[in-house]
């Protein structure tokens, strides 16, 4: 039930709110496509602060892998301060091929940082937050990627530290890849929205000298615009997609789950980037276009998408050490959605449940991201190191 009123004022939407029947279409498509630049952009300023905050200290956590458990939560910390699975793997990959970290340590390493890969989209979520209904959806809807991969390490990390059986595979997989060429793949979305972010990190960087202060204020300058951007993108959703083009995105994309999936790893492999593919659904979710069960193979396939980056690195090393780790991330990905699938009605009621919880508070929603992507980590390592 939507308790918006379809007239209520809405700033830069407001002589939108009511067009004629005659009027045509593309003032709305072209600031769809502005509103969606500026959220896109949004997310690459709030990654930008974090790593300017968590770049180091994210490459100091590997020193405190000392059993397997405490390389996934330092996976899943790393990237939660770094806000990008592909840098945290890239970089786990860069450490193998110099012999810093073994393959026994990385393995569960990726397993946590495709744990906090996932924080983003839960943070976009935040946006919603002053619209009860809006919030309950696009939360739900940006958990259930958590639920899932917390599902799939609590049954992979017990099978692989007994029996090595990824790692294992992975070695066998690699032989057939050492020496092959590759080249470097650049995101096509990255690059158009490189010089918008670009600029403003660049500016915020040379007037402060402080790094911490910088990142403080563009992640400012990036939930700002996220918060805007959010609440036009949900409005002209609603306003474009309800009727036939809602109609497509069921019958079409989201009604089978295997389409829905190679959807989703082929745009994550195409932006370079699981958190904004998984970003992209949140407005969508909250604007109640499509549902949390049409949505999660998009999802699962977007875990799949985003280890193309590690992939692409470790066989540029032609380390056949590194190259086992990424392969070992790429098998995680898939035989957690053949053997955790049939099972999705557990992580898809977990994450409804939370997001229903968040309409009584909001404590909730702060609860969780701060302690399964901050606290729970820091204190559990400090406990196994």
């Amino acid at each position: 039930m939507n308790q918006q009123s379809p007239v209520e004022p809405a700033g830069p939407l407001a002589g939108l709110e009511a067009p004629q029947d005659d009027r045509p279409n593309w003032l709305s498509i072209v600031l769809l496509a502005f509103i969606l630049y500026a959220f896109l952009t949004s997310i690459d300023l709030i990654s930008g602060s974090f790593k300017l905050m968590g770049k180091d200290t994210a490459t100091q956590l590997f020193s405190y892998t000392s059993n397997p458990f405490s390389g996934l939560l330092t996976g899943l910390l790393a990237t939660s301060l770094v806000q990008s699975s592909s840098t945290v793997t890239s970089l786990i990959v860069g450490l193998v091929a110099g012999g810093t970290v073994t393959i026994e340590q990385a393995v569960p390493m990726v397993m946590g940082a495709n744990i906090g890969t996932s924080i983003t989209n839960t943070i976009v979520a935040m946006g919603h937050m002053a619209r009860s209904n809006e919030f309950e959806r696009a939360f739900a809807g940006a958990t259930v990627h958590d639920f899932f991969n917390l599902m799939a390490v609590a049954v992979f990390l017990p099978l692989e530290i007994t029996t090595g059986f990824l790692a294992k595979l992975a070695t066998t997989l690699q032989q057939f890849l050492v020496g092959a060429e590759v080249g470097e793949f650049h995101s096509p979305v990255k690059a158009a929205i490189k010089p918008v972010s670009g600029f403003i990190k660049h500016t915020v960087t040379d007037l402060v000298d402080a790094k911490t202060v910088a990142a403080v204020i563009l992640l400012v300058i990036g939930l700002a615009v996220l918060v805007f951007s959010l609440s036009v993108l949900v409005k002209l959703m609603k306003k474009l997609l309800m009727g036939q083009v809602e109609v497509m995105l069921h019958d079409y994309l989201f009604k089978h789950p295997l389409r829905g999936i190679l959807v989703g790893t082929a745009i994550t492999i195409l932006v370079q980037s699981s958190s904004v593919t998984t970003s992209l659904t949140v407005p969508l979710l909250a604007a109640g276009i499509v549902t949390v069960e049409a949505i999660f193979p998009f999802i699962l396939g977007a875990n799949i998408g985003t280890t193309i980056t590690a992939l692409l690195a470790s066989m540029a090393t032609g380390n056949s050490a590194a190259l086992t780790v990424a392969i070992s991330h790429v098998l995680f990905n898939i035989f957690g959605i053949v053997l955790l699938y049939p099972f999705r009605g557990i992580p898809i009621r977990a994450a409804m449940m939370l997001g229903r919880l968040t309409l009584r508070s909001r404590f909730w929603a702060f609860a969780y991201i701060l302690g399964v992507f901050f606290i729970i980590p820091v204190v559990l390592i400090a406990l196994t190191r």
